[in-house]
Formats: C-alpha cells, sequence, structure tokens
C-alpha cells in the first residue's frame, strides 16, 4: 500500500503561506520556518508529520502528498484547519 513522509507548515491566511513560499524558494529553512510560524503542533519538530497512508489526512492535502514530486515545497493548500505548504519527503507507491 502507498505511503508517504511529509512536512508541512501551517498558518491562517493565504498571503501568510505565499511568503513563507517566497522564503523558502530563496533558500530559507523550510524547517525553522515551521517552528516559527506553524500553527501545527508538528511545528515544533520542523512540520515533520511522520509516516501515513492514504485517507489518514485530510483529502486536499492527500491530494498533493500522493502526486507532488517528493523534495518540491507545494501549496498554498487551502483546508479547513487554513493554509499550507507542503513537502513529500518519500513515497512509496
Amino acid at each position: 500500500m502507498a505511503s508517504a513522509k511529509a512536512r508541512h507548515i501551517l498558518v491562517a491566511t493565504e498571503k501568510e503561506c505565499n511568503d513563507l513560499k517566497k522564503k523558502i524558494e530563496n533558500g530559507g529553512d523550510f524547517a525553522k520556518l515551521a517552528k516559527k510560524f506553524s500553527t501545527c503542533p508538528s511545528g515544533e519538530q520542523g512540520g515533520f508529520l511522520g509516516e501515513f497512508k492514504p485517507g489518514e489526512m485530510v483529502p486536499e492535502f492527500d491530494k498533493v502528498v500522493f502526486s507532488a514530486e517528493p523534495g518540491v515545497v507545494s501549496g498554498p493548500v487551502k483546508t479547513d484547519f487554513g493554509y499550507h505548504l507542503v513537502e513529500v519527503i518519500s513515497r512509496k507507491d
């Protein structure tokens, strides 16, 4: 069965999400930015969510994690929780 390891940064607005994405694209450290800005408890671990299977996360998040190229920061991804930047660390299909 497919599984993935991913990390994310969760913020309240699309603007915050886009601003953080620009920082990462300009060399900012994803984990440090997650610790500083993410409203998810996973921010303490640099946004790391561990390993999970399809259906264990909300559908909008799953769609990105199980289709995006590993190592590329995707987003903003809107869910009921807010706006996410998502990076797939690894995926097994």
